[in-house]
Formats: C-alpha cells, structure tokens, sequence
C-alpha cells in the first residue's frame, strides 16, 4: 500500500556518541553526568498511519532531516538533539494523549507536529495548560492566537482568499461560479465561511456558490463529481478543493474518469500537492490548480540546495526516489526545526517563555527567500503563488505576490479589529478586540 510505503523507520546512532563522550571523561579524569542528561529531546506529532498518513508521514522526514542538520552543526547549546516520534494515527483524541506524554513523560523542549485543525485544537489546551511550544506547519482558517504556538502554514490571506483573486481575474479565466467541496471538519468549513464572505463582496451571487462536505478517508465520489459537472456545464465555473487526506486521490480520480478537465471545469487546492500527486495518474489533471507559499519547481538557489539535501537523506532512507518530493507544508516543517534551533541559541535556553521572546521577529533563510516569524502574532510572512500542475506532477507557477505577505490570522470579513496578546497572567492566550482583551467565543 502506498501510504504504508512512505512510511519509512528512522535510525539514530546515540550509541557512538555516548561512549565516545565516557572514553574523553576518563581519559582527562573529569566527572562527566550521563550522556543522554545532556540531550535535548524534541517531539514529532504526526500521523504515521490512517487516513492522514500519505501527508503527514513526509513531514516526519523531513523534520528528522532538519534535527540531523541541526546537530552535524553542533547541536543547540553543544548539545545534541533528540527526537521523540509519536504517531497518533489520524485519531484527534489520540493527538491529545500524545502531546501530553511528550511534554509531561518524556518533557521535550518542544514539539513538531499536527495537520489538521481538529487535531490541533485537540492538543492545544494540553500545550496552553503545561507550557509547551508547538510548531504548527500547515495552512489553517485561522480565527486562532496561542502563545504556545507557532504557526508557520499560511492564513487565509496567505493562501485562500489569493487564490479566489486569481480565479476571478482574466488570468485565471475570469470565474463567476464557485463549488466548494472539502472533509467535513473546522477548516475546510471556516474557510469556506469566509470565502463565501470574500466572494459576496466581490460580487458573486449567493445562488451562484454551491458548498458540499464529504467524511475523512471517503471514497465515492460519483454523485457529487456529477453534481459538479453539472455545476460546471452552466459556464465561469471552479472548484474551490479543501478536501484533506487521501481522500484527494478518489475525488482527482472522479474528476478525470467523468472528463472535468482544466479547461471545462478547473480546480484550485489548498491541501493537494506534490505529495499527493505522485498517488495519481497526473496527466488528465494537468492544467488543475493549486494555492501554497511553496513548490519543489520554485528556482532560486536555496530550494536547489535543499532539494539536493532531501535527496540525499532519501537515498540515506531507502525511500524511493519517485516518492522523494518536496511540498509546502514540508518546507514549513523543516523550516521549524532550524527557526526553533536560531531562538535556542539567542535566548540562550530552551525555557518555553526565552524562546518565545527569542522567536518574536526572527528572520531565516528558507528555498522561498527570507522567512521572518511576524513579532506580535506568533505567524510567518511569506510569499503566495499559485500553480499550475504539470504532467510530471510538478507545478508551473503562473502568478505570485510581490513579495512576503504579512499573516491575518483574524479575517476582517468575520472578527473585524481583532488581533493577538498574550500579556496577563500567561495562564492561556487572549486576542485584542479594538484594543480591549476578548475570547474567541465573544460575540460582536
């Protein structure tokens, strides 16, 4: 199976280290406390099996391959760092039971983890009430602010609400029509809330927007592939696709085998890429589109290099070489590791509350230029394009923004004048209505 094949056991050669460390001890005479007390042990929270594997099983990767970088430089600190791996199997309250061990039982310095929104907001109270750190890595509704977390996947702004611009525009074919399909779940249901928001005012007719939710891991998708054409048959039309897991494959199948092409009935993804595509027969869906703040196909100098990198460690793994690919949501999660690394060392610590204030504005290098972590909202600000799927799988980016795009995490269509602070008594987070403390909950 082939979600099973990407999933790959990581081995990490400790052993070596350790005695080399006992023999240096007793050759100078010194007192040396055991080498794994010197370690700094970090989580990784994603799903290894089930529906959600196909995706999350190369974030795993990638972040491995981000902690061995960080410790051929040296470490953090002159210490070595250690991941705990933790696979919660695509089960949201599993998500939670994981997060507590690695903080409470195995106390990590932080955790790399999460996809979905559901299994975020599963473990977020647990990081809120224990004072850990979570690196998110993917795209989100937003309409969330914890400062326990930081969220690298791109805000509406950053992904979905450009994406409907380039539909609308004479570039994207100038749409009037828009189906929405997703998995039944937070994000693909917040986002459209906001979308259909987003395309009210720009003048599309509300009897002009279809919206229809499928279950994770569905598979049949006939009846509503048809109601899709028949959606598309009446002219200006596209698919708005927040379908999430693997049930990308069966739809994209669908979509092919009732001849909706590019040209008839285009779509635009926002979870769909080239992980996914290497699941498919990519030729009937080239000219299909898709919204990231990444693409393997992006030419700049640091994605070769990093590319190059990925390669090697796959060769390293024994992963297949065609299963060897990069993405958006993994760029995000390699850019983690060293972003997490970078506040170590200037805050001098791993305490959760050092790092934090040591992240607030942080800038790295990354394959899509400089990557800055925005300093009041625990977001990153990055470039959006938008893609174009080529029959090798790969993406041609016909459109992209003229530069870093600042993070909304609170769009104006749906919480107006909202924005983030976590000053008080650092218990939990708290969000900025017109420059006075609300909740999420509070109704304006």
């Amino acid at each position: 199976m082939q979600v099973q094949r990407r999933v790959r056991k990581t081995r990490w050669c400790v052993g070596r280290a350790a005695v080399g460390a006992v023999a240096l001890t007793g050759l100078l005479g010194l007192a040396m406390p055991p080498a794994q007390a010197q370690d700094i042990k970090v989580g990784i929270l994603h799903s290894l099996s089930g529906t959600m594997a196909i995706s999350e099983a190369p974030i795993k990767e990638i972040v491995l391959m981000a902690i061995e970088e960080v410790n051929a430089a040296g470490g953090v600190l002159g210490r070595k760092v250690v991941p705990v791996v933790e696979d919660p199997a695509s089960d949201w309250p599993l998500f939670a039971e994981k997060a507590k061990k690695l903080l409470v039982e195995d106390k990590v310095a932080t955790v790399f983890g999460c996809w979905t929104s559901v299994s975020r907001k599963s473990v977020l109270p647990v990081f809120e009430q224990h004072n850990g750190l979570l690196f998110y890595p993917v795209q989100y509704e937003g309409e969330e602010c914890s400062k326990n977390v930081i969220y690298t996947g791109a805000t509406i702004n950053q992904q979905a609400t450009p994406a409907v611009d380039y539909m609308m525009s004479a570039e994207g074919g100038n749409k009037k029509r828009f189906y929405l399909i997703g998995t039944d779940y937070v994000y693909p249901r917040t986002t459209n809330k906001i979308l259909r928001l987003y395309l009210q005012k720009k003048g599309v007719k509300e009897a002009d927007i279809q919206e229809e939710y499928t279950p994770f891991h569905h598979q049949d998708y006939q009846t509503i592939v048809g109601k899709i054409k028949s959606f598309c048959a009446g002219g200006d039309a596209a698919v708005i696709n927040t379908i999430n897991g693997d049930s990308n494959v069966p739809f994209f199948k669908e979509l092919a085998n009732q001849g909706l092409t590019a040209e008839s009935c285009p779509s635009i993804s926002f979870s769909f890429a080239e992980v996914e595509l290497q699941t498919l027969d990519v030729k009937p869906l080239a000219g299909h589109l898709a919204s990231w703040n990444y693409y393997m196909s992006l030419k700049t100098p640091q994605n070769a290099k990093w590319i190059t990198s990925y390669k090697a460690w796959c060769a390293k793994q024994k992963i297949a070489d065609k299963q060897c690919v990069t993405d958006d949501p993994m760029m995000h999660a390699y850019l983690q590791v060293h972003l997490w690394a970078e506040a170590v060392k200037k805050a001098g610590s791993t305490d959760v509350e050092k790092v934090l204030k040591a992240l607030e504005g942080l800038e790295i290098d990354s394959p899509v230029g400089k990557y800055k972590v925005d300093p009041k909202n625990h977001h990153t600000w990055k470039p959006v394009y938008i893609g174009k799927i080529r029959e090798d799988g790969q993406f041609d980016i016909v459109s992209k923004s003229s530069g870093p795009v600042a993070p909304e995490p609170w769009s104006e269509l749906t919480y107006p004048g909202r924005a983030c602070d976590w000053s008080g008594d650092g218990k939990g987070s708290f969000d900025m209505v017109d420059g006075k403390r609300a909740w999420l909950s509070d109704k304006k």
